[in-house]
């Protein structure tokens, strides 16, 4: 049921954090998986140390905002075809109205939202033919659960969430599942510092029910659900990964 066998997935931003967790969980679960970003360099690292753990990785690096065509294609040179896509990428700029003008605004809703789209939209005629493709967005909680002084990140995020169940329903007709997965606040290397702040695991231990943050690995079984045959009915949902935090009133 959550078998993987004979099938190709991409994800992008997937050098690293999240997007490298679900990655190496396709992987183990029989997929033949490409992991995208911007860095070469980076994304040949993480699949050199995979590999001395035994687990396969392809690289297609290229900027989803420019290069969708070409990461696509580099994606799919081994085996020809692609069945799941999960589209992780995600950049963040936390300054607030007063300090953010349009053009900022804008920026991160293309590379966070519009990119998402062009990626998705790129992505189409492969998943068409896959007969059971997977399009998986990696949103956040702050696509419901708003905090002051990041408008644009939470626009995108909401946006994505949208455009998830949009496409859901324009897709389904081809055989094609569209759905999300919300992280909440995972210990990632990017959250190292505030992972050790004594401070923040207090709002933590207030916050989130399980009283810890998430370990990486932790969003992996998600990605693997909505990529295999375990979730074939399931359609136009965002998943919730996030300790309770946004259920906790």
């Amino acid at each position: 049921m959550f078998d993987l066998t004979g099938r190709t997935a991409l994800v992008t931003g997937g050098g690293r954090g999240l997007g490298l967790e679900m990655a190496k969980a396709l992987a183990k679960a029989g997929a033949s998986v490409a992991i995208n970003g911007r860095d070469r360099s980076a994304l040949e690292a993480a699949r050199d140390q995979l590999g001395s753990e035994g687990i396969t990785l392809e690289v297609a690096p290229g900027d989803v905002v420019t290069d969708a065509a070409a990461i696509l294609s580099a994606a799919t040179r081994s085996t020809g075809r692609l069945d799941i896509l999960i589209h992780a990428v995600g950049e963040r700029d936390r300054r607030g109205t007063d300090d953010m003008d349009a053009a900022g605004f804008a920026a991160l809703i293309n590379t966070d939202l519009t990119a998402a789209y062009g990626m998705a939209k790129a992505a189409l005629p492969y998943l068409r033919r896959s007969n059971a493709g997977r399009l998986i967005f990696v949103t956040s909680i702050a696509a419901f659960a708003a905090r002051a002084g990041d408008p644009a990140y939470t626009a995108a995020k909401g946006g994505l969430g949208a455009l998830t169940r949009s496409l859901a329903v324009e897709l389904g007709s081809d055989s094609l599942t569209v759905n999300a997965i919300a992280p909440g606040w995972f210990a990632t290397e990017t959250n190292a510092a505030l992972a050790a702040d004594p401070v923040v695991q207090q709002f933590v231990d207030f916050r989130i029910p399980l009283k810890r943050w998430g370990r990486p690995e932790e969003i992996a079984p998600a990605a693997v659900f909505l990529a295999s045959p375990a979730s074939s009915f399931v359609n136009g949902i965002t998943l919730t990964v996030d300790g309770g935090m946004t259920v906790q009133m």
